[in-house]
């Protein structure tokens, strides 16, 4: 299984990027697909999930309104759409899947609970 991430780079605070997750290797549209993120000296955090096809993603509330995320089960990619951006947002951010197991589920805020990571992509915000 392979997850790459692309579409980072150095932004002003108040800009946007897009990021992209090309999965390889599993049955993308049966996993949860997310973002974390983690900063110099911190803990990485989540930032966005999205699960099957019909269901609605879950966002940490401080990125709510500001960042998007979708998924392509065509094209085996997740996108985090990131509008007003923040210093404190500089991190490096990662996608990872975890297998859905049941009809219903939650999406998970744990790092624990995805099986498959990518390699992280920087996202540096100047001001």
């Amino acid at each position: 299984v392979q997850l790459q991430a692309s579409g980072g780079g150095l932004v002003q605070a108040g800009g946007s990027l897009r990021l992209s997750c090309v999965a390889s290797g599993l049955f993308f549209g049966s996993n949860i697909m997310a973002w974390f993120r983690q900063a110099p000296g911190k803990e990485d955090e989540f930032v966005a999930g999205v699960g099957g096809s019909r269901s609605e993603p879950l966002y940490a509330d401080s990125v709510k309104g500001r960042f998007t995320i979708t998924r392509d089960n065509a094209k085996n990619t997740v996108y985090l759409q990131m509008n007003s951006l923040k210093l404190e947002e500089s991190a490096v951010y990662y996608c990872a899947a975890a297998p859905i197991r049941s009809i219903i589920y939650e999406i998970p805020t744990r790092r624990a609970n995805y099986r498959y990571w990518g390699q992280g992509t920087q996202v540096t915000v100047s001001s």
